[in-house]
Order: C-alpha cells, then structure tokens, then sequence
C-alpha cells in the first residue's frame, strides 16, 4: 500500500522545521564550502531519521522496485571500462591493514559485484537484523523513487543544511563547536587513523541504527555522521547563491553572484551542465550534492561530519556510506510566491 492517501504523505516520523533566514555554508573548512552567506528557506517537514532498510523493504516489497546497483549496466555510459566490469555492483569499503596513500581513494574502495542494499557489504553479507540501520547502496534515481512513493520529495541543499543546523546560528557542528562535548562522542564517524585503524569494536565498525546518537535541537537524529545523505541540488564548486565578493571569486564559482542586500528564498544549486567531473571529461554522468558526512568521516581525512559540508556524488553512484531522508514541503504563503 502506498504510504500516501487522499489527504496527502504521512507525516508520522517528521518533524516540522519553521522557515527562517540563517547563514548557510563557512568560511573555515572547505574551499566547496565557501562563501558563508545567508539564505532564506520556507517551512517544511523533514524525516527525523534517514530511511532505514525496513522502511525501504516495504518499499520494495510493494512495487517489486530494483535499484540502480541490481539493474544490468548500459556500456555506452561507461567508455573503455572492460565489459567484464560491468555488472551489477555497488562500492564497498574494504578497510586496508596498514596506512596508505590518503591523495587515492582506490585504496579503501571497491567495486562489488553482488553489493547492494541487501547485502550491504557484498556476496554473504545481509541487513538481517539490520532494519533500524539506515538503508545504503541507494543510487539518486533510487531516493527520488522511494520519496515519490511516500508523497515526498528529497531536500534542497538549503533545507538539509537548515535543518541539520537545529536552530544553532554559524556553529561548526550540528550540538555546537565542540567536537566532543564532556568527552561525548555525538555522531557515527570514524574513531582511530583512517582507513586502516577503527577503534570500534567488531561488529560495530558500519553503520549505526537510527537514533543512536542524541537529536540536534530539532528533534532529529544522525544528521551529520552515519551516512550521507542525498539533496535534490546539482553540484557546483562553491554556493553560487553568495554575495558577490571580487571578479575573481564570480569567475570561480561561474555566478555573477548576488547583492548583500537580497537574500536568497529557497536556493537551488547551480545548473547541470556545471555539475560535472572536470577530472573525468568522457564520462558524463551529473552530481548531486550530498550532505552530512558518514561513519567513514574522520579527523585526519574528510571531517565533513558537519552542517556545512558538502560533497558531489554521480546521481549513478551506489555505496555502502550513503543513504537519504525525505521531506514534505508547505505551500509557499502567497507574498513569497
């Protein structure tokens, strides 16, 4: 049964964040992350966790839906890979025994076939016991099915950054500036010297379940750590919704910017056309911004565990560290339409 009806998505589960304006990226971390500038974002209810893999079970079970890592692989995407390779598969984090090279991310990742969100881990791994976990292995095409079936959508980059802020104006992260508050660990990320040294225990080393870690200020849970989560924006190298600064920070970012004076209302990222690797010319496949960081996030590599962080990821892309949530927009009052 669809989990929409006549009187619109459910909203058991969501928590309703007012809309306000607020200061959106930083100026301290990430060059992607710049310029820190404020937006304004209308009110919506967004999930309080990231879709588990019971919820997107259900989903399954009722549309008989195949995700983009089970599906057979179209060659013509994917110019001078062997045909050999192209089999259903998802990438995979195969921590190595000892440090390596942190400038090559092949050295922890790997493409699986067989890997997928029932077996999140590969051939002979399962989500049995796993339903509260947060659902991976889910390619963009993926989230957006899963959202349309419920009635909802996925987040701007605006409202998730909002949202994961919970109320907390320019702090770094989603509990404040301090990492560990009192000693508290506040977020799945990795504990040790990434890739090859976790301090979790056995066991305990990939995803968490949803409402492991304390609620920000919102009421909601893992918004930074766990999992990545997909937005509905195309990447760009900067915010393009910034005010504008000097010629040459415009030129970077491919926008003329914007006043200081007119806040953005609910931005959107930049174009598609600009989403694109520039490292990887042949293969045109666009990214997304996704958000929040994962249990692979640590200290001395990707400390992107934060509000304002942010990553591209190829809408084709499937992994074992990343996941979404949902949201239901309000109607926008007539004076801001």
């Amino acid at each position: 049964m669809s989990q929409t009806s006549a009187a619109g998505p459910n909203l058991d589960g969501m928590v309703l964040v007012e809309g306000l304006t607020f200061l959106m990226g930083s100026d301290a971390h990430y060059p992607e992350e710049k310029p820190a500038h404020r937006v304004a974002v209308d009110s919506f209810h967004i999930d309080e966790t990231t879709v588990t893999n019971e919820q997107f079970r259900r989903f399954v079970e009722e549309t008989d839906y195949l995700t983009v890592a089970e599906r057979p692989v179209d060659p013509a995407n994917y110019p001078g890979v062997p045909p050999e390779k192209l089999v259903p598969s998802s990438l995979v984090f195969t921590p190595p025994q000892r440090p390596v090279d942190l400038r090559d991310f092949r050295n922890w990742w790997s493409y699986l076939a067989g890997a997928n969100w029932r077996q999140p881990e590969g051939p002979g791994s399962s989500i049995e016991g796993r339903g509260e976990h947060p659902v991976v292995h889910v390619a963009f095409e993926d989230a957006t099915a899963y959202a349309d079936w419920c009635g909802k959508s996925l987040p701007t980059e605006a409202q998730w950054e909002l949202a994961a802020r919970g109320g907390l104006e320019g702090k770094a992260f989603a509990w404040g500036d301090t990492f560990m508050p009192n000693g508290q660990l506040m977020a799945k990320v990795w504990q040790g010297n990434f890739p090859w040294k976790n301090l979790f225990p056995a066991g305990l080393e990939w995803t968490a379940p949803v409402r492991s870690f304390p609620a920000n200020g919102y009421g909601l849970h893992e918004m930074t750590g766990n999992v990545w989560e997909w937005t509905l924006d195309w990447y760009s190298p900067r915010h393009l919704n910034g005010p504008k600064t000097t010629a040459s920070d415009s030129a970077a970012s491919g926008s003329a910017g914007s006043s200081p004076c007119c806040v953005p209302f609910n931005p959107r990222g930049g174009p598609e056309e600009q989403s694109y690797d520039p490292a990887v010319p042949q293969v045109r496949i666009p990214r997304k911004v996704i958000k929040g960081g994962s249990f692979l996030c640590a200290e001395n590599y990707c400390m992107r565990y934060r509000p304002a962080a942010r990553f591209p990821e190829a809408v084709d892309s499937a992994t074992s560290h990343l996941g979404f949530r949902c949201v239901v927009n309000l109607p926008v009052s007539p004076s801001k339409a």
